[in-house]
C-alpha cells in the first residue's frame, strides 16, 4: 500500500456547504503535486456533525475521523492522530487552497529552514471594514512570520510540541505556531510564510458579525488571550463553535 507523504486535515462541524469547495481545490493541488495525488492524504474530522459533512468527505474519497469534543485544538488533534503522512497540514472547511500548496509546501520543509509555516489567505470578498482589518493584522503577521490558511509542520515535530493545546478554546492555532516558533529556534529554523500560494478564506463570520467586528469582541478578546486568563464567553461559543449552516456566495458553490 502506497504510503502518503502529506496528511491534510479538514476540521468540520455541519460544513456541508462548504466542504465540497474545498474539496475540489485540495483535488486541483493534489494532481498538481509532484509526487502524485495519492502521496497526499483528506482526513476529514468530524466534530459531531448533524448533517451531511461525513457522507460528503466519504463520497469525495476522503478518510474520516470522529473526534467528539467541541474543541477546535481537539479536533486538529484527532485528524492527526490518525494520519500517514510525514507532512502534516491543517485547513478550515470554509477556505480553498492554492493549485501549488503541496509543491510549495514539502519544498519548504525539504530547505530543512524551517520547522513550520502556512501560506496566509486572501478574503473572498472586500469592503472598508475588512480593509482595514487587514491592514492592522499584516503588520502583525510580517512581525511574527505568523499566518493563517494552510498551516504546516513536520509529524515528528507537531508531537514535539504535543499539538494543538485543548485548553484554548480559540487562538489554539497562535499557540500551536508559537510552540513550533520556539522549537525551532533551537536549531536555527524559523517559521515562514508561503505567500505565493495563499488560500482563499471564507469572510462568513464577517457576514455574519458585521465587517467591523474585529475592532470590537476580537481585540478584546486578544487582549485576554495574551493575559493568559482562561475565558469563558458567549461570544466565544457562538463565533467559533456554532458555524457550518450559512451557505457559501453564489459562484462560489
Amino acid at each position: 500500500m502506497h504510503v502518503p507523504r502529506v496528511s491534510l486535515v479538514i476540521p468540520a462541524y455541519n460544513e456541508e456547504h462548504y466542504l465540497p469547495r474545498l474539496l475540489d481545490s485540495v483535488d486541483a493541488a493534489r494532481v498538481r503535486y509532484r509526487e502524485g495525488a495519492d502521496a497526499v492524504e483528506v482526513i476529514v474530522a468530524d466534530n459531531g456533525s448533524t448533517d451531511r459533512t461525513a457522507a460528503i468527505a466519504l463520497e469525495r474519497g476522503c478518510r474520516v475521523v470522529t473526534v467528539e469534543p467541541r474543541n477546535i485544538a481537539a479536533v486538529r488533534n484527532g485528524g492527526a492522530a490518525v494520519a500517514c503522512g510525514e507532512i502534516l497540514c491543517f485547513v478550515d472547511a470554509d477556505m480553498r487552497i492554492h493549485p501549488e500548496t503541496f509543491n510549495a509546501i514539502v519544498a519548504a520543509i525539504e530547505s530543512e529552514r524551517y520547522v513550520a509555516g502556512a501560506t496566509g489567505v486572501w478574503l473572498e470578498r472586500w469592503s472598508l471594514g475588512l480593509l482595514c482589518t487587514w491592514m492592522i493584522m499584516v503588520p502583525m503577521v510580517i512581525v511574527m512570520k505568523m499566518d493563517t490558511g494552510v498551516v504546516f509542520c513536520r509529524r515528528s515535530d507537531f508531537e514535539a510540541v504535543g499539538g494543538y493545546q485543548p485548553r484554548h478554546r480559540f487562538a489554539e492555532d497562535v499557540q500551536f505556531l508559537l510552540d513550533l516558533r520556539k522549537l525551532g529556534k533551537a536549531r536555527g529554523q524559523t517559521l515562514v510564510r508561503l505567500r505565493p500560494v495563499k488560500a482563499i478564506a471564507s469572510t462568513r463570520k464577517f457576514d455574519e458579525h458585521g465587517d467591523w467586528h474585529y475592532f470590537t469582541e476580537i481585540f478584546r478578546l486578544g487582549l485576554e488571550f495574551a493575559r493568559g486568563r482562561a475565558i469563558q464567553d458567549g461570544f466565544v461559543k457562538k463565533y467559533w463553535y456554532v458555524t457550518g449552516h450559512r451557505k457559501p456566495p453564489k459562484g462560489d458553490r
